[in-house]
């Protein structure tokens, strides 16, 4: 699908590919969705560029990503896609800027650009050209990023209370709770990797996109594109530092676990030292011998059962006093 916005941030969807030679003179950003290949030769003929493929967009090589061909500037970044569900994952976008137009070429619906859309009629006249268009929609597209990592970073802080608990409330949890808060961990480590990704990818994008001539010659976009690279650096070392967290967050859970294994097993310990010396009793008047003074002894049963009791409470205490229970 190809929809062409004019200046006048007027929306056109261009359907009928027959016999239209050229798009109107207004338009200033052409969105391509997903598009067909007769789509792609629709432009490629109209802008006398080459409309990079799927597959192209996939090239992590920095010269297959970020260059100048025919006076037309051609960048692919990374951006995040799903952030809402379990499973975020990185979309490849390219930005075409062939004269005074930019193209877009997207296989998915990141949220950035839908908010850039709906916000379109609020741009000053000034800044409806293709290269002030794409410096604005970069900054979309980090507000959007710094606003994922907001959310993240409160996510992961409810969840630092769920793995550590509270203090004053002693609730007794499942035994696989902390496993799942493993789950959780995980998948804001995605999160986090993505968003990483997703910010380096745009910092060499935001770094070559400065260099053209259409961003050194307007004043405004190039203090703009500093701001957003400024934004960039900030939000990766943000990035960072939550990352650092997740892995602090990973390691105190799975030593919860280990405490929590140790106790089922130091219990499982003193229980079995506790009544062996009972059976070490029960065992020895349960000799079948012919002589045995306690056997014919009237007090001998309650002798023995008191002798049990009294060798499993006295290692009971002693632990006790150790401070092992």
């Amino acid at each position: 699908m190809i929809t062409a916005y004019c200046s006048n941030c007027r929306s056109v969807e261009i359907r009928d590919l027959s016999h239209a030679a050229s798009f109107p003179e207004d338009v200033v950003w052409i969105d391509m969705i997903e598009p067909t290949r007769d789509e792609e030769l629709y432009v490629e003929k109209v802008l006398g560029i080459e409309v990079p493929t799927r597959d192209d967009l996939k090239d992590i090589e920095p010269s297959a990503r970020l260059y100048v061909e025919n006076d037309a500037v051609f960048m692919t970044a990374s951006l995040l896609w799903k952030a809402d569900t379990d499973v975020p994952t990185l979309t490849d976008v390219a930005f075409i800027l062939a004269g005074n137009r930019l193209v877009t070429i997207r296989y998915a619906h990141p949220k950035s650009f839908a908010l850039f859309i709906a916000a379109l009629h609020r741009l000053p006249e000034n800044w409806r050209s293709g290269a002030a268009l794409l410096a604005k929609l970069l900054e979309t597209i980090v507000d959007r990023t710094a606003e994922i990592l907001e959310i993240a970073v409160s996510r992961l802080d409810i969840l630092s209370m769920h793995v550590f608990g509270d203090r004053a409330r002693k609730v007794r949890k499942p035994s696989n709770y902390l496993e799942e808060k493993l789950r959780d961990i995980a998948g804001h480590h995605r999160m986090i990797s993505k968003v990483r990704d997703s910010l380096g990818s745009l910092s060499r994008l935001l770094t070559f996109f400065h260099t053209i001539p259409a961003i050194q010659q307007d004043p405004e976009a190039k203090e703009l594109c500093r701001t957003v690279s400024r934004d960039i650096q900030s939000l990766s070392e943000h990035a960072s530092f939550v990352a650092a967290n997740i892995t602090f967050l990973l390691d105190a859970s799975l030593g919860l676990i280990n405490i929590e294994q140790n106790s089922i097993i130091k219990i499982f310990s003193i229980a079995s030292v506790v009544f062996l010396p009972p059976t070490l009793v029960a065992s020895i008047y349960g000799m079948n011998f012919q002589v045995m003074p306690e056997l014919t002894w009237a007090a001998g049963y309650p002798y023995s059962l008191a002798l049990m009791v009294l060798s499993a409470v006295i290692p009971f205490f002693f632990f006790r006093w150790k401070g092992w229970l």
